[in-house]
């Protein structure tokens, strides 16, 4: 968790994005503890009722669980659960979107595929 906070989004969805980020690069583990949220609070300098918001927000996501009086922990499948969210919310906000374009400029699936595989990633 060593992202810094910005002002593009809500402080609590930058703090679930964090965890949920440290969860795909095997940073918290399933079954592992998650800083409490008074641990995320001090390290971010924000109100603990914000760190609680994002951190609660994962919770009715499944993807952590409260162990009472012990703290949050990762769900068993929150790995896979994250990539599926990110992968339909990928495709509703990106693939849709490209193809409308690509259909208003006349491009055939073909011409678009093949912009795929030659679109150079080095000039991002």
């Amino acid at each position: 968790m060593n992202e810094l906070l910005n002002q593009e989004k809500s402080i609590y969805l930058q703090i679930s994005e964090m965890i949920e980020n440290d969860i795909l690069r095997d940073v918290l583990l399933e079954g592992e503890k998650v800083p409490s949220t008074n641990e995320l609070a001090k390290f971010f300098k924000i109100n603990p009722a914000t760190a609680a918001k994002g951190v609660n927000l994962l919770v009715d996501e499944g993807i952590l669980y409260k162990k009472r009086g012990i703290g949050m922990f990762v769900t068993d499948g929150a790995k896979e659960n994250i990539k599926s969210k990110r992968r339909n919310a990928f495709y509703e906000n990106y693939v849709k979107s490209l193809l409308i374009e690509a259909a208003s400029l006349g491009i055939s699936d073909e011409e678009l595929i093949e912009m795929i595989r030659h679109a150079d990633l080095s000039d991002s």
